[in-house]
């Protein structure tokens, strides 16, 4: 019921049409992209003046310099250049989880930057987009689908390079990603050795930390 957004639809037939898209992005005051990497590259592009602000929640320019990282609860600065960029990269679900428990523990000294970080994660399977939803809920799916899966077994995980970026590390963290049989939900972890820590710390003084 908000009556100070005017939305700027292309007609159905016109989504391919370059020229219309183009039209379209720089008439708003705001575009959000929900592309494949490829296609949100092109459509930014298109845009011909300095004015239009860009959200993008592909992955493709989550680590640039010059785009603004769309979380703004990690420090004052995230959410300082988010309040001026005009170019926004939405945080990719798995990396959200993380950078908000490793980006803490790096900035505050807690973990060097070359702590030997492992993670994994359990997922629903709707954030295996289309192509996953169809197959977990078509109805003669798969047994084995009926159970958690690992997958990116070899360490080429999408948001592996934006996990690394964010969180401060200097290195990869090893990533366990595993998609369940439910639509929605994610739950992280990040387990740490105590002794590889920048000094002997507390649960308590992790909790007070992130408090």
């Amino acid at each position: 019921n908000r009556n100070d957004i005017e939305l700027l639809l292309i007609d159905s037939d016109k989504r391919k049409d370059t020229k219309e898209r183009a039209r379209l992005i720089n008439e708003s005051d705001i575009t959000f992209l929900c592309l494949p990497d490829a296609a949100s590259i092109e459509a930014v592009s298109l845009v011909e003046n300095d004015n239009t602000k860009i959200i993008d929640t592909s992955t493709a320019h989550r680590t640039l310099s010059d785009w603004a990282y769309g979380f703004a609860e990690l420090s004052r600065e995230h959410r300082e250049k988010i309040e001026i960029s005009n170019r926004i990269a939405v945080p990719g679900c798995y990396a959200s989880g993380f950078n908000s428990i490793v980006y803490p523990l790096v900035h505050s000294g807690f973990i060097d930057k070359d702590y030997d970080i492992v993670c994994y994660a359990l997922s629903g399977y709707t954030g295996a987009g289309k192509k996953g939803i169809a197959q977990y809920e078509d109805s003669s799916r798969d047994a084995e689908l009926d159970s958690p899966r690992l997958y990116a077994l070899t360490q080429e995980h999408k948001h592996l390079k934006e996990m690394k970026a964010i969180s401060g590390l200097s290195k990869k963290p090893i990533f366990s990603p595993i998609i369940c049989d439910y639509p929605q939900g994610m739950v992280v972890s990040v387990p740490l050795y105590t002794d590889r820590m920048s000094k002997k710390y507390t649960i308590q003084d992790i909790y007070e930390m992130f408090a």
